[in-house]
């Protein structure tokens, strides 16, 4: 289901002091990116994801891959910096960036 635009904004707003979690390098989505990306979606829900690569189409690319392999959403994307939001099963209230 996407999200709306005052959904969007809520999270926005908790997401603006959040740090960045996992960093994506040149070599993109390996394995190991891949398990650090849900193991903190999995115990935060709305994280920060940055994208040390240059090329903004390159970047575009990696956010739709990552949002895809890992069924989040989008919610903002600012530069080299993605934030995404997957909703847990059964969500970690001292973890939850979402809970707090």
């Amino acid at each position: 289901m996407p999200l709306t635009a005052d959904r969007k904004k809520a999270l926005r707003t908790l997401g603006h002091n959040l740090k960045p979690i996992v960093t994506i390098g040149d070599k993109g989505l390996s394995e190991g990116v891949m398990e650090e990306l849900e193991r903190a979606l999995n115990d935060h829900e709305l994280i920060k994801v940055k994208l040390a690569v240059n090329e903004r189409d390159v970047r575009k690319e990696l956010i739709a891959e990552l949002c895809k392999a890992s069924g989040a959403e989008l919610v903002q994307e600012i530069g080299k910096i993605a934030l995404i939001l997957r909703k847990a099963e059964k969500p970690n209230a001292r973890l939850s960036n979402l809970l707090r």
